[in-house]
């Protein structure tokens, strides 16, 4: 393994406790903390703040878009890296320390500003720590790398909305913000580790991309992004609906009662034991029976998320029924979820690296990134477009949940007819 990795990786965990840190208790915070300039409570209705989330989240996707450039064509990735961090630790201290509707819009954009801009260079910057001699390591790397991601998640889901529910929202968003500037000091520890893919300036860069084979690289890559994006728009509600829906479940577990906003914990933690089981125990026995490629595992990923709304939809029936269901039967829709996950989410990231020409690598992951935005500005519309003035909702209850599943499901059913057109023209080298 290449001497930067374990630098990159430990960054990737600490970042990543940050993001999610924060991610996991936007909603709660805006529904239950948000305060004016006078101190009072100034909280949002619930689809207003569902709907806020998402644009939140869109933001952090789209913004890959301007790292990237500056990665690619200007500054180099570690410079850029490196630069965005800063931003990104300065938007964390804004949102500690300011609780209010200006506060949380300040913070949240320099957020995702410094969280868009790294996310392309950071995966891309994993790639180019390998040359022909190891190149054969990036799947089992980019499944570590993608481990780190849901280690660094799985504490924070557990510890920050605790802290939001003892302490308050200063300290709960504070220690993210403690474990950002962790991570911007381990990744500039390992500065002299680091394979540095020098950029090769604005003229150059736009003539590359501008070449035929490049362009149709991106072309390739860009039919793979509707139906990643819709995957995204619904697995990124186990930050919003789903958080929501688990008030009014019975979260005693284990002798405990969690809090809502801990129960998304069982998302990274069913990700740390499905990727090693599914890269040495599932596929190597699919194998014996079917050949197991990208395509497959894309599309049954597709499918799997159908199922676990169907699951959050039947919880949702039994809700609406005046009934108290057990948040076992969530943690079942997660474990679903997260098997949809490492099947779409792991396949997607290494193919779009793999298949981007050398010096574009971080411009080509915002397709990967992009396909996250685009699905949460399609919940979000969805909010907005459902939201009464009062800011109610037209759409109440079960039928939220089930118009996803129909909406996934179609996008699962095109997958199936377009996919065998699709292998032939992009998919044979990486397969």
């Amino acid at each position: 393994m290449p001497k930067g990795i374990s630098f990159i990786v430990a960054n990737e965990a600490a970042e990543r406790f940050c993001y999610y840190g924060i991610n996991g208790i936007l909603v709660i915070f805006m529904t239950q903390y948000l305060r004016n300039a006078s101190g009072q409570l100034d909280v949002m209705h619930q689809e207003q703040a569902e709907a806020w989330y998402h644009l939140f989240v869109s933001c952090v996707y789209f913004l890959p878009v301007l790292g990237a450039f500056l990665a690619d064509a200007v500054l180099g990735k570690y410079r850029t890296i490196f630069y965005l961090s800063l931003v990104y630790c300065l938007g964390n201290l804004v949102l500690s320390l300011n609780v209010t509707r200006l506060g949380l819009g300040l913070g949240l954009v320099l957020i995702a500003l410094g969280s868009g801009g790294i996310k392309p260079c950071v995966s891309a910057n994993v790639g180019d720590q390998f040359g022909q001699s190891n190149q054969h390591l990036l799947p089992k790397v980019f499944s570590w790398f993608y481990f780190s991601i849901n280690l660094g998640s799985a504490f924070s889901t557990i510890i920050i909305p605790e802290m939001l529910d003892k302490k308050g929202p200063y300290w709960a968003f504070g220690l993210p913000g403690i474990f950002m500037a962790l991570a911007t000091l381990l990744f500039w520890f390992g500065r002299k580790q680091y394979v540095h893919v020098a950029p090769p300036g604005l003229k150059k860069y736009f003539r590359e991309f501008a070449s035929g084979e490049n362009l149709k690289s991106v072309a390739n890559l860009l039919i793979l992004v509707p139906f990643a994006a819709m995957f995204w728009a619904l697995w990124q509600q186990n930050f919003s609906s789903w958080v929501l829906q688990s008030e009014k479940m019975n979260r005693v577990l284990f002798g405990h009662e969690w809090l809502p906003a801990q129960i998304q914990t069982a998302n990274p933690i069913f990700v740390l034991a499905m990727l090693p089981l599914m890269s040495y125990v599932v596929y190597p026995t699919l194998e014996k029976f079917v050949r197991v490629t990208p395509l497959r595992k894309f599309g049954a990923g597709l499918f799997a998320i159908v199922i676990a709304f169907a699951i959050v939809g039947w919880i949702q029936t039994r809700i609406d029924a005046g009934e108290r269901p057990h948040i076992g039967w969530q943690l079942l829709a997660f474990g679903v979820l997260t098997a949809g996950e490492v099947l779409v989410s792991v396949t997607h990231l290494e193919f779009s690296y793999t298949q981007a020409p050398r010096k574009m690598k971080s411009l080509v992951m915002c397709l990967y990134l992009g396909s996250v935005a685009l699905g949460n500005v399609f919940t979000a519309a969805v909010n907005l477009f459902i939201q009464n003035p009062d800011g109610t909702s037209k759409l109440t209850g079960a039928s939220y949940f089930f118009f996803f599943v129909w909406v996934m499901l179609g996008t699962a059913v095109l997958w199936l007819f377009i996919s065998p057109f699709y292998r032939g023209r992009t998919y044979q080298a990486a397969e």
